[in-house]
């Protein structure tokens, strides 16, 4: 046994023998990657996201931070999605590394562990006797963020969300330098918007990037299955089917309001089906459904949610497209860059059901609202658009808002509120 395992962790753990981390496996460095400022906590970091969206890859980066000062030996790299190691208990396998190699002050990776069932009482334990210097845990599923995990981890952890590249990631890939978006010259500007159109249509999975056209979305379709066979029905020991047919309604369906009886009388499902595969669905990061604002937690949950996408290259690939899509792949990117910046988002109509897109809460209450409207040279969609935003304002008690367009900029008051236009490219470029 202990030689099938450390044969396997030899392959994961090539650092012991060549003292370094190869270049195709630390990847590009990330913008927003801080991994390495948390080793100074000793709590377990927990990292999650959607699967391919780089967490390993930052865990290969720190890893090779640490061969700087860390005996290679002594960092343990153990990944659940090889078919050896997940036959195995972690015990086992930490048992069968140790008795080889005695290491202290073990720096120890768990990657994608939610496939390992009990994993969190075992770090729990490891934890407390304090015997491993530095525990780091990743896995596909914000499943990891919830319930018995967080209870069972609370005060020992430190959680951190990874999504697709950011905008500002995507330019620093693109290696188009931005330091103040206001001083762009022209020719600067039409790149930077030619980089922009490139994001709205394929997306910010790391990997995806480097691609040729061709490939990008037979990659992504590839993702798209992973996401649905190996993370949902595999896990949860369902046929694939029906929670593929309904992820494909959603996402299609990009940031409209479903019901989950709109659901039940396109798919056919049962209620409490329905809502197992939304959560599912959720818990792979796939989606995210987003509750309509209201004080009253009554009428919160008895209206319909919004759906969007974790990656527009994502949808693109697996979906339908239809001509007023843009707005949609729009919307979907401001959505998941406020998801990024740790925002809590709902949306919001008035009685004469005009919507405000975007409700920015703090606590029980809103800060700001934010509306999309991409072509506001069509004063008609501009004037519904602002409508809408007023009616929020008024409603919400807030004396701003902001639109969110493709290139227009200026302020102006109406009904006494001010409403500010920004270009979404300098919006994403501002954080």
């Amino acid at each position: 046994m202990d030689r099938e395992i450390l044969s396997a962790l030899s392959d994961w753990n090539i650092w012991w023998e060549i003292k370094s981390v190869p270049d195709d496996l630390k990847g590009k460095e990330r913008l927003q990657s801080n991994l390495v400022s948390t080793l100074k906590f000793k709590e377990i970091k927990v990292i999650t996201g959607v699967r391919r969206s780089g967490k390993s890859t930052l865990l290969y980066q720190l890893v090779s931070s640490l061969l700087s000062n860390v005996n290679p030996k002594a960092i343990l790299f153990i990944n659940f999605e090889d078919e050896v190691l997940n036959k195995y208990s972690i015990e086992e396998i930490y048992d069968a590394y140790i008795s080889m190699f005695r290491s202290k002050d073990v720096y120890l990776f768990l990657d994608e562990v939610n496939r390992k069932e009990g994993w969190e009482k075992w770090v729990r334990k490891n934890y407390d006797i304090r015997e491993i210097k530095q525990f780091f845990v990743t896995g596909s599923s914000s499943f990891l963020l919830k319930s018995e995990y967080s209870s069972l981890l609370t005060g020992r952890n430190i959680k951190q969300e990874i999504f697709p590249l950011s905008f500002r990631e995507f330019l620093d890939f693109s290696n188009f330098k931005i330091e103040e978006p206001l001083l762009l010259s022209s020719r600067k500007k039409s790149e930077l918007k030619g980089i922009l159109n490139k994001y709205i249509e394929f997306g910010g999975f790391p990997e995806v990037f480097f691609k040729d056209t061709n490939d990008k979305r037979k990659l992504l379709i590839s993702y798209y299955e992973d996401i649905i066979y190996r993370d949902i029905a595999d896990r949860h020991k369902i046929q694939p089917n029906k929670v593929r047919e309904l992820a494909n309604f959603l996402i299609t369906n990009l940031s409209n309001t479903v019901s989950n009886r709109n659901i039940r009388n396109h798919l056919g499902l049962g209620m409490e089906t329905i809502s197992n595969y939304l959560n599912w669905l959720e818990d792979s990061y796939l989606i995210f459904q987003v509750p309509f604002f209201s004080y009253s937690l009554k009428e919160q949950q008895k209206r319909p949610k919004k759906t969007y996408c974790i990656d527009n290259g994502l949808r693109n690939a697996v979906s339908l497209r239809f001509s007023e899509d843009i707005g949609r792949l729009v919307e979907n990117i401001v959505f998941i860059e406020l998801k990024r910046r740790g925002k809590e988002v709902c949306y919001w109509k008035d009685k004469r059901q005009r919507e405000v897109d975007f409700i920015i809460k703090e606590g029980l209450k809103p800060n700001l609202i934010m509306q999309v409207c991409w072509d506001v040279s069509n004063e008609e969609t501009k004037k519904r658009e602002v409508s809408a935003l007023v009616s929020g304002l008024k409603e919400l008690k807030l004396e701003s808002g902001l639109v969110i367009t493709e290139d227009y900029e200026d302020e102006d008051r109406v009904d006494g509120k001010l409403i500010k236009y920004m270009p979404l490219w300098q919006w994403l470029c501002e954080s």
